[in-house]
């Protein structure tokens, strides 16, 4: 790299770490969570709300791209915001993704067809991108590794409350203020954390030189479409050995490994594969991929098994997670702490991965006479398991990297997580879907075919007392395969964590004062 083509960082004052005074950090945090907060709560909200949309709107056809072009712009954009943050500041290239998710929240609360929703959820996609991971960096840059578990608890509650709220919330929107409100909602929260943080959070400013990797982007941003449309189309919109199926699966291998090929000649990387040297750092992402499938698998077909098989209302879904999402925040808290307070973690992701796997096989053996009490033991047990590696994934990584790779680090983890959401949820529905067919075929004969379509709780109360007795059991056995699949593949998260060495937490011990403020300044002096 040439003289010129070198990073230069300019703090905002001169001498000034860019660390606020203590008592501003916890509303810095706060500001942080409620921008986490409208990522994760906006599907939750917008699921709830789309057949009113659809019966406004029409486009019943194109109902999936709705939420496949918010999924596919977020996960394109979030390697490309970690980037952008190491490279020109986390403040102001997170102040920009808020204001870009607030544009599109208000730009598809005025739609007026279902292509404009599309196009409109695909801009409010590209600004989500950057919240999650702009908030992981900017705790990466405030709050050493050691001192970071104590706030595990807060990101963890963030989620519960969105996933348990989300349904709730986006329900009583639609009834009392119609479905456009589902995205204005945004804009006050969004107006909140906008101002929390330009009026308390102070970080380095950086200024660079170095041209921006765009051949790296296009190809990264090709690569992952490709691989999201996979997940997302294999097995619904088009058969998986379907020739879509099968040209999208090339183009997104060609695409990640033509960025592979590019990135090292790159000269600042969109992601450095420096950063996959270290051990730890790849393992984090595995198990995170890991994590993300079996997390979102368990989150669509548990209510799917609660309200046909067991006779759950539908309308307070996000209650039904309740035991699986509060142990989660609740083991999530007890590790941060235990992280604080000795400094150790190899312990976490081995009993979490241990939990994971147990909670899966548990859930694997539910059928027809399982009762909510005993489901619910078994999600307790799966959050608990996800609770101890949902956060640690991330602050290990964030560990595992230089201060300088803060933003990149974290949105790899982020991304492959998303990923693994995303094959999780697919594979699994063909798994799902296959046994469902095939049970009761096998039961009713090829009638079943027909019955299989029909999953909602008010076709069922018409069918007779065989036919519906078939389909629960049906039900009751792709629950297993999901599940059963899903425990198997969680014994690599196990023993992969096994792998992880334990290397002390910045922030750590006598010096650890010493070691708060972020370490970029001091690296761009030297």
């Amino acid at each position: 790299m040439s003289e010129s083509e070198k990073p230069e960082v300019v703090l905002e004052k001169p001498g000034d770490s860019g660390v606020p005074a203590p008592k501003n950090v916890r509303v810095v945090l706060l500001g942080l969570m409620i921008a986490m907060l409208l990522a994760m709560l906006d599907n939750m909200i917008v699921g709830t709300a789309m057949p009113t949309i659809v019966g406004e709107l029409g486009g019943l056809n194109h109902l999936s791209w709705v939420v496949t072009a918010y999924a596919l712009a977020t996960a394109a954009s979030t390697p490309l915001w970690g980037k952008f943050g190491d490279m020109f500041g986390r403040k102001g290239v997170f102040m920009s993704s808020i204001v870009l998710f607030l544009i599109g929240s208000a730009l598809s609360g005025m739609a007026q067809d279902m292509g404009q929703l599309i196009a409109f959820r695909g801009v409010q996609g590209l600004g989500a991108g950057g919240l999650i991971v702009g908030v992981m960096a900017i705790i990466g840059d405030l709050i050493p590794p050691r001192e970071r578990g104590k706030y595990q608890g807060m990101m963890a509650a963030v989620m519960a409350v969105a996933m348990i709220g989300g349904p709730l919330v986006g329900g009583t929107i639609t009834d009392h203020l119609g479905w456009r409100w589902a995205f204005y909602i945004n804009l006050p929260l969004g107006a909140v954390a906008l101002f929390m943080i330009s009026a308390v959070l102070h970080l380095p400013k950086k200024r660079t030189k170095t041209k921006v990797d765009y051949l790296g982007a296009l190809l990264l941003t090709t690569g992952i479409t490709s691989l999201v449309l996979v997940t997302s189309w294999g097995g619904l919109e088009y058969e998986w050995a379907s020739g879509t199926i099968i040209g999208l699966a090339v183009l997104g291998v060609v695409s990640l490994v033509a960025f592979v090929f590019v990135e090292t000649r790159a000269a600042e990387p969109i992601i450095p594969l420096r950063i996959f040297r270290n051990r730890n750092f790849s393992l984090m992402n595995i198990i995170g991929f890991l994590v993300g499938f079996s997390m979102f698998g368990a989150i669509t077909f548990l209510p799917l098994f609660q309200q046909s098989v067991q006779g759950a209302s539908a309308t307070n879904s996000g209650l039904l997670l309740l035991p699986m999402l509060l142990s989660m925040m609740v083991i999530s808290l007890f590790a941060g702490r235990y992280t604080t307070q000795t400094g150790k973690y190899k312990v976490l992701p081995i009993t979490g991965g241990a939990l994971m796997v147990t909670g899966l096989y548990l859930l694997s053996t539910m059928d027809t006479e399982t009762s909510r009490f005993e489901s619910g033991v078994y999600m307790a047990v799966l959050g608990a398991g996800m609770g101890f590696l949902m956060q640690i994934t991330m602050l290990i990584a964030q560990n595992s990297v230089e201060m300088r790779d803060m933003g990149s680090g974290s949105s790899t983890v982020t991304l492959t997580r998303t990923i693994g959401g995303s094959f999780g949820v697919s594979l699994m529905g063909s798994l799902f879907s296959s046994a469902v067919t095939e049970t009761l075929t096998a039961r009713v004969g090829p009638a079943g075919d027909k019955v299989a379509a029909q999953l909602d709780k008010a076709s069922m109360a018409r069918l007779d007392p065989q036919m519906k007795s078939a389909y629960f059991h049906a039900v009751a056995d792709g629950t297993h395969q999901v599940f059963f699949w899903g425990a198997m593949l969680a014994i690599l998260a196990f023993a992969a964590s096994w792998l992880v060495k334990e290397i002390p937490l910045r922030g750590a011990g006598p010096e650890k004062k010493a070691e708060s403020a972020p370490a970029e300044p001091a690296a761009a002096q030297a």
